[in-house]
């Protein structure tokens, strides 16, 4: 393959995961094979993962890099009854007893060509040697192509015939779901919000032959670091070290906007009107990190209440810049009442006069619409 063969659009990694789904509900499609392409780190394990949990069905996920082709193909023995040479399969491979599951080959390209051939058996046949996959199973493959900046050998047509294809590319705004759900740092969603073209640069890396780079996966353990008790100093290595030096450069700068926009503990323990309108943030960083650093910290009602308050006053905002207020406002609204009825605490957003003028102005809009 040269260049980039791939004559499919890209989806998200969340449309991915539906179609998944859709074709696991279906007992025909399940039958054939589904091939994820995309760069490290954008969540292809992830979401197969997610679908067998949806359906509470068996994953068995096999890292090829990682296991010879004897372990797919299982060990030979010599049966005297039969005067021949049989095949045991290894223990690994669902067994009849198990209907249905998902059989997960992950890193398919950059697997021994060896290997491959009994992968391919799988995927082409359902079978390897004697061993022959139970109906019930999908077999799902992941790997990098050579334009993703990964090993990867070549896939032939006769194979990838065989296959529904995915390009799956990351999109910031289901990465920050993902994010908001696992209480990353709250300076790393503000700063992926503002910068979002930095949540992958795959391609910049490659084009500057660099060797570390900036992924989504990379970006999880960031935020890790950053929630960590590490010294400055130490946080700053590690990010440099998972990142690379010009992106943890450009992430340390909009993070010290970040802090230095607003204390968010000052901010919540003030009173409403004037007091609060001094200290909000006044650039467009320390705007969603104030977001993120709010919905961070709403934690019980009282919290939440007074998060809606200051949410309330973002129009209060002295700025020399302009700023998106009103889309601040609405992302702020919709993560803080998602926030609430996972924790429990719809209670304060229903009682909050910021929730009722929110829910009026959004049904006015909708009549003028």
């Amino acid at each position: 393959m040269q260049g980039n063969p791939m004559n499919i659009p890209p989806v998200s990694i969340a449309a991915a995961k539906q179609a998944l789904i859709e074709q696991f509900s279906d007992a025909v499609l399940r039958r054939r094979a589904s091939m994820l392409w995309g760069t490290r780190g954008v969540g292809k394990s992830s979401i197969v993962r997610q679908v067998a949990e949806h359906f509470d069905v068996p994953l068995v996920d096999l890292r090829l890099t990682t296991i010879e082709p004897v372990d797919i193909r299982g060990a030979i023995y010599a049966d005297d009854q039969q005067s021949k040479t049989v095949w045991f399969p290894p223990e690994f491979l669902p067994s009849p007893d198990e209907p249905a599951g998902i059989l997960f080959l992950d890193e398919l390209t950059a697997a021994d060509q060896r290997l491959q051939i009994s992968a391919y058996s799988l995927i082409l046949d359902r079978r390897v040697g004697h061993y022959r996959l139970p109906d019930g199973w999908q077999v799902v493959a992941a790997g990098n192509a050579a334009f993703h900046g990964a090993v990867s050998h070549d896939m032939g047509t006769a194979l990838a015939d065989r296959m529904f294809h995915f390009n799956v590319q990351t999109a910031i705004e289901v990465f920050l779901e993902y994010a908001v759900a696992r209480d990353f740092a709250p300076e790393v969603m503000a700063y992926l919000k503002v910068r979002p073209d930095k949540l992958d640069d795959t391609h910049a890396q490659l084009a500057n032959d660099h060797l570390v780079g900036a992924s989504p996966r990379g970006w999880e353990d960031i935020s890790n670091v950053i929630g960590s008790n590490l010294s400055d100093a130490g946080k700053r290595l590690f990010v440099q070290g998972r990142i690379g030096a010009a992106n943890a450069a450009e992430f340390f700068g909009v993070l010290r906007e970040i802090r230095a926009g607003t204390d968010v503990v000052q901010l919540l323990a003030a009173q409403a009107g004037e007091a609060t309108a001094a200290l909000l943030p006044r650039s467009l960083d320390g705007l969603y990190g104030l977001i993120y650093a709010l919905l961070a910290a709403a934690t019980d009602e009282a919290l939440m209440a007074r998060a809606l308050e200051i949410v309330d006053q973002l129009p209060d905002i002295d700025s020399a810049e302009p700023l998106p207020i009103r889309e601040a406002q609405t992302l702020a609204m919709e993560l803080l009442f998602q926030k609430a009825l996972e924790r429990g605490l719809e209670g304060a957003v229903l009682e909050s006069a910021t929730y009722r003028r929110y829910s009026q102005e959004r049904e006015r809009g909708a009549d003028a619409a």
